[in-house]
């Protein structure tokens, strides 16, 4: 089957690229390329956090040549491949140089500040890293909808009355009041569909992909947009932040004790050198790669949780069924992937999985 053999391909690649970049930035703290480096830039500027940032941009450069290939192949060939891409060549480069950019302004305030903690907190410096970031997460929830996606996407208001009206009945009944509800030309990038409930406080609303505007009916668009109310109904949005934060209070603190206890296997003598920095970024990974699971097994809870109440509120289970395979087919997924797979990089369940717990529910 094509889902199959896309999927398969995507995850395999994926793969690739994290084993990859862990043997590289390996390669960089056991050699001496990484001090090599740190002196290269040393004869352009003397001021550490330049001198810091001119580092980790250069070596973002470097993985980024060595990555084009996999990332063509994945990114643009694929999608092409199985018709679900409906970008050019040129487009797919401006998408990805904008989003590089985007990166580029929200990330450098951030290393900058990671630097200055561990140069100012000593052995603290994970926590008011941990705090900056979970203010981060609450500025970008509010920011996304309004700044950061209109950066990509034409949203515009929807038109159609009785959509409007049966989505404004859903958010009354789920308690959201939402300031608007728009549709973002999905199409002009991909053939796949899908729909949100975004943002914090004022900025919540609700976005709808072209694709899935034209591609469903009004009801099969309605438990679609119920299932995503139901993720603020079940307060999952409250628990992720919540869970979130505990979390990457929790990761930073393993990471920095992890990080100084190998300082010295590498011949580092303090936290600070520059040169060490692939090191932070090592541990990072493996204890991401140690979580990832953990975190895609609530994720599928809740989806579970938003399933049962879409079916609740529209009291059409049948229609989300079709939906879901819909949206699954039209989106190329996989309908039974391996149980590991599943299990460790699914933050959503499978769609036979989805609509037999939901049959099991009624």
């Amino acid at each position: 089957m094509d889902s199959k053999k896309y999927n398969n391909t995507k995850l395999g690649l994926s793969i690739s690229k994290g084993i990859l970049t862990f043997i590289l930035l390996f390669i960089l703290v056991s050699t001496n390329l990484s001090r090599e480096l740190v002196s290269i830039w040393s004869n352009y500027s003397s001021n550490n956090y330049i001198l810091f940032l001119l580092f980790v941009f250069s070596i973002g450069m470097i993985f980024s040549i060595i990555f084009s290939p996999l990332n063509y192949y994945s990114d643009f060939y694929l999608e092409h491949k199985y018709n679900l891409s409906n970008q050019t060549f040129i487009k797919w480069i401006w998408e990805g140089l904008k989003a590089l950019l985007v990166s580029l302004v929200i990330g450098t305030p951030i290393l900058i500040f990671l630097f200055y903690t561990l140069n100012k907190y000593e052995n603290l410096w994970w926590l008011p890293f941990a705090i900056l970031l979970f203010i981060v997460s609450v500025v970008l929830a509010r920011i996304v909808p309004t700044l950061i996606l209109p950066l990509f996407y034409k949203i515009i208001p929807i038109e159609n009355e009785e959509l409007k009206l049966r989505i404004n009945k859903l958010a009354e009944n789920a308690g959201v009041k939402v300031e608007n509800i728009y549709s973002f030309d999905m199409s002009k990038n991909t053939k796949k569909a899908n729909a949100a409930f975004t943002g914090l406080g004022k900025s919540k609303r609700i976005i709808l992909g072209d694709t899935l505007l034209n591609n469903f009916s009004l009801d099969e668009i309605e438990t679609v947009i119920a299932h995503e109310l139901g993720h603020y109904k079940k307060k999952h949005i409250l628990k992720n932040i919540i869970i979130g934060t505990i979390s990457s209070f929790l990761t930073l603190f393993l990471i920095a004790l992890l990080y100084d206890n190998s300082l010295s296997y590498f011949n580092f003598i303090k936290r600070t050198l520059i040169a060490a920095f692939p090191l932070l970024t090592i541990w990072a990974m493996i204890i991401g790669l140690i979580q990832l699971p953990l975190s895609n097994m609530l994720s599928r809870k809740f989806e579970y949780e938003a399933d049962n109440y879409s079916i609740s509120v529209t009291k059409k289970p049948q229609v989300f069924a079709d939906a879901l395979n819909k949206l699954n087919k039209q989106n190329l997924g996989d309908e039974n992937p391996h149980p590991f797979v599943e299990w460790y990089f699914y933050s959503h369940p499978s769609v036979p999985k989805r609509i037999k717990k939901m049959e099991m529910s009624l």
